[in-house]
């Protein structure tokens, strides 16, 4: 349950994080603490949601069946794939490009390459993110 609680937050914050990026560098602001602190916020943020779903993966019933079917099964059935591999793999990759993005930003010299790193990376992983909700256990609740 806190994991979908928690996704909102990261999604907000994330969008938060984008969106300012996209205003720092389109009007040539300069990078200043609270940018970095909003940056901050959906990289912890982030990392928070990927330690609480990796207690949310090992505790689930689809982990039960991935280990009594076989990885094998899990491959063929698209119901137990999503689930089990393909949304744990995006997101891993997603908060990666986060973390390298919050990472690459602070060794830039200009403000505009600072928000161009994390415009770029951050918004590569809000879309992969994105991609990777389940959005119908969201909306059914």
């Amino acid at each position: 349950m806190i994991h979908s609680y928690w996704a909102y937050l990261v999604l907000i914050v994330l969008i938060a994080a984008v969106v300012n990026a996209i205003i720092g560098l389109n009007s040539k602001k300069e990078f200043k603490a609270k940018d970095l602190r909003i940056s901050l916020f959906a990289l912890i943020a982030a990392h928070i949601q990927l330690i609480i779903g990796f207690v949310a993966y090992y505790a689930s019933n689809y982990y039960d069946t991935m280990r009594s079917v076989g990885m094998g099964e899990v491959m063929k059935n698209s119901e137990l794939r999503k689930p089990l591999i393909e949304h744990p793999l995006m997101i891993l990759i997603a908060i990666a490009l986060i973390t390298i993005g919050f990472s690459k930003h602070k060794k830039k010299t200009t403000d505009a390459l600072k928000f161009k790193t994390i415009t770029v990376y951050y918004t590569i992983a809000l879309l992969l993110i994105l991609a990777v909700i389940p959005w119908n256990l969201w909306f059914t609740s």
